[in-house]
């Protein structure tokens, strides 16, 4: 377990780029106590991401099913998920000075604007300090699209900088995921506090 935060490239075993850094290196940087996995499903991102790198993971989906599911999926290690909260993030407040980042992932689609910006004021306050809360999904080319399908919608990066700031949050960095297809929405990750 390490003592502070320092995410890994995907499968290169390279530390994150100069950019990241602000987040989780020097003085402010982020500790590794707790993490909250938001839309966090079965819990893939709590199991390859969150579990090895924090003493404890909180998991909140609205699927009780998921939940279910996430309590066999992890296996042995999900024992340090304290916390599996069964809600839909419109209505999720985190504990006020709780955790160390809060981990948003393919879910901001399914909130409305005003939804997502009162979420994010929320989870500002459940930041411990040097805390931060990473928001990664599709990001639209231009505007706003619908998906009739699951009546999610896909953002564009300035609306969803305009989300951000509009919670009182800063951007601490922004990355677009490399080696996508152009043809697809192209993937964006955000670290704020």
């Amino acid at each position: 377990m390490r003592s502070h935060f320092t995410p890994r490239l995907r499968n290169t075993g390279r530390m994150c780029r100069p950019r990241w850094m602000a987040c989780w290196d020097g003085p402010n940087r982020t500790g590794t106590t707790c993490a909250l996995d938001c839309g966090a499903g079965i819990g893939r991102i709590t199991k390859r991401l969150l579990l090895p790198l924090f003493k404890a993971v909180d998991m909140v989906d609205v699927t009780e099913d998921f939940l279910t599911q996430a309590r066999t999926y992890l296996g042995e290690e999900g024992r340090r998920v304290r916390n599996y909260f069964c809600c839909g993030l419109q209505d999720f407040s985190p504990e006020p000075s709780s955790y160390d980042v809060i981990w948003i992932q393919w879910v901001i689609g399914h909130l409305t604007d005003d939804h997502l910006s009162d979420f994010l004021k929320r989870c500002q306050v459940g930041l411990r300090p040097s805390g931060i809360i990473v928001i990664k999904d599709n990001m639209a080319q231009e505007g706003v699209i619908m998906d009739d399908v699951d009546s999610s919608v896909c953002r564009d990066l300035d609306v969803v900088r305009k989300i951000v700031r509009r919670a009182g949050l800063t951007l601490l960095a922004e990355e677009r995921q490399e080696n996508f297809p152009d043809e697809i929405y192209h993937v964006y990750t955000f670290a704020m506090r």
